[in-house]
């Protein structure tokens, strides 16, 4: 919008396509979420009747112009508004860190003779969909089987079919605000196959809540663009990324047969 030379203003809250409360999925980010108060920043609603307002013209058109360049972003973990002038952040640092075959998650590469680590994948037994950026749910479908934001992920990294890095406790907090990419160097033995990466958080007692996901189906070195978030990961907390080959419904499933277009029976 600023190369177009137009004024724009930026919210991003934790919440998911419908559900602008302070509670999203199993967390509960504190009433400063809730798009009703955004911080005492002002009402989400309120905004966008402004930005109407504005463009259409209606009521009496003396709707406040819009602060330039704001942006507010919501940092989950401190569950802080932060207001910034830019997106994304000139400040923000690329930091890596590298999956290893004995299932850590560690700033070293590995060595490159490391054994690589493998997973069988059954399209009739997918990784079903646990929490994430989903578009309907919390209630507004009636279903709690698809709810959005971060679920607990013990069931689905309990599966063979799903690899789990994880990093040591944290000795200090550590802010992640940005574009998240997961590079993933893999091969299939079957005619096709789709790569899943998803950043978790887990806390002292062990628990593992998604934070971003993201998924790609192509050959060779796979970028997968798990979007952007920003979050602190607390002292003492550990960041987990989980690999896989399936995240279904919220994207189809791969099919490993010869004929790929033949449509696939209904998951077991």
């Amino acid at each position: 919008m600023r190369q177009a030379g137009r004024s724009a203003t930026l919210v991003m809250g934790s919440w998911s396509h419908t559900t602008w409360r302070h509670v999203v999925g199993d967390v509960n980010f504190g009433f400063g979420a809730n798009s009703d108060f955004m911080g005492m920043q002002g009402r989400a609603h309120d905004m966008q009747f402004d930005w109407f307002q504005r463009l259409l013209g209606e009521g009496s058109g003396e709707a406040p112009e819009p602060d330039t360049g704001k942006v507010l972003l919501f940092v989950m973990g401190v569950n802080q508004w932060h207001e910034e002038t830019e997106r994304p952040l000139s400040r923000a640092v690329d930091t890596d860190f590298h999956l290893r075959a004995d299932g850590r998650l560690t700033p070293e590469p590995p060595p490159a003779a490391e054994q690589a680590d493998q997973f069988t994948y059954n399209p009739m037994n997918p990784v079903p969909t646990t929490g994430g950026a989903l578009l309907m749910g919390d209630g507004l479908l009636n279903t709690d089987e698809f709810r959005p934001g971060p679920l607990d992920q013990a069931a689905m990294e309990a599966r063979e079919d799903v690899l789990v890095f994880i990093g040591e406790p944290l000795a200090d907090d550590v802010e992640v605000t940005g574009r998240v990419r997961a590079v993933l160097f893999a091969a299939t033995d079957g005619p096709s196959t789709d790569w899943v990466a998803r950043l978790c958080d887990v806390d002292e007692n062990g628990v593992s809540l998604n934070v971003t996901g993201g998924i790609v189906g192509e050959a060779a070195e796979h970028v997968v663009d798990l979007w952007s978030t920003s979050i602190v990961f607390k002292a003492g907390h550990r960041i987990r990324v989980q690999v896989t080959s399936s995240n279904f419904p919220r994207w189809d499933r791969t099919s490993t047969r010869a004929n790929p277009k033949r449509p696939l029976p209904r998951p077991e």
